[in-house]
């Protein structure tokens, strides 16, 4: 062998040793975390990365808020009440329909989300919030803004971490919070259902971003929450993914949550 040879032949073996502990590295800065439990046990079946970090929920609160909204008679089936899009409601393009609790659901629709809190007002959805436990129970909304009511929840000031998320859901399944069957049924009747292998998945997703110490939108550090329960035969588990990114990312993180879980789902669970 040459001494050139061997000269390349080490730096190619150096170079492949880099890029496999690269591979097996996370992104620097990036969090994340899956979390599964058993509904009836409240057993962790899995585990894996930074679950007790809270973050803001975005979107996956809609499933908290559809129980409220049912629970306090605003909601009232999967189809009603519909409400027509309005210019002051300053949605986005796609947002800009007419929309029901399922449209809600499935589209994560925002502005139906600020005009249920708005009339389930301020008092009642500060009573919700404290009496379901919900991450730090904090809707006080930005700094100065006075705009809790229709913003605690996005990129604001209430949190709740991976842990806390699959607590909250194991109450509800179990009918542990304080509100009627009705909310209980209808809430999970809306839920959107996505199939991974042999499980029927029922989840939100939660898109957003970290924001800088000024307080502006990060939008190197994108969040995404895929929050709900799957089922098997008859057993029931509880999950919560999250992921933090360390660069943007070319669709919803929530999205890329949501597929990263369904794709596991079904390797995961041969352990359970």
């Amino acid at each position: 062998m040459t001494r050139k040879f061997r000269l390349f032949a080490a730096l190619f073996l150096a170079g492949s040793a880099l890029n496999i502990a690269d591979l097996a590295a996370k992104e620097p800065g990036r969090i994340e975390c899956t979390l599964i439990v058993d509904e009836v046990s409240g057993d962790v079946l899995h585990r894996e990365g930074i679950c007790d970090k809270a973050f803001s929920p975005m979107s996956s609160f809609k499933l908290p808020l559809a129980i409220m909204g049912y629970d306090a008679g605003v909601l009232i089936d999967a189809q009603n009440p519909l409400w027509d899009y309005k210019p002051e409601f300053a949605g986005s393009k796609r947002e800009q329909k007419a929309t029901n609790p399922t449209i809600w659901e499935k589209d994560s629709i925002v502005w139906y989300s600020q005009e249920l809190t708005r009339r389930l007002g301020e008092s009642k959805f500060g009573d919700y919030v404290q009496r379901f436990n919900y991450g730090n129970r904090d809707v006080s909304g930005d700094a100065g803004k006075k705009n809790g009511l229709t913003h605690a929840w996005l990129m604001s000031s209430l949190k709740i971490s991976p842990e806390e998320q699959v607590a909250f859901l194991r109450r509800f399944l179990r009918g542990e919070l304080p509100v009627s069957e009705h909310a209980m049924d209808m809430t999970q009747a809306i839920l959107p259902h996505f199939a991974a292998a042999d499980w029927d998945v029922q989840g939100k997703t939660g898109s957003g971003w970290m924001k800088t110490k000024s307080g502006k939108i990060d939008r190197s550090r994108p969040i995404g929450w895929f929050v709900g329960w799957a089922m098997r035969d008859e057993r029931r588990v509880i999950f919560a993914r999250l992921e933090v990114n360390a660069k943007d990312t070319e669709e919803y993180a929530g999205r890329e949550a949501r597929d990263e879980f369904l794709k596991a789902l079904p390797r995961i669970s041969e352990t359970f």
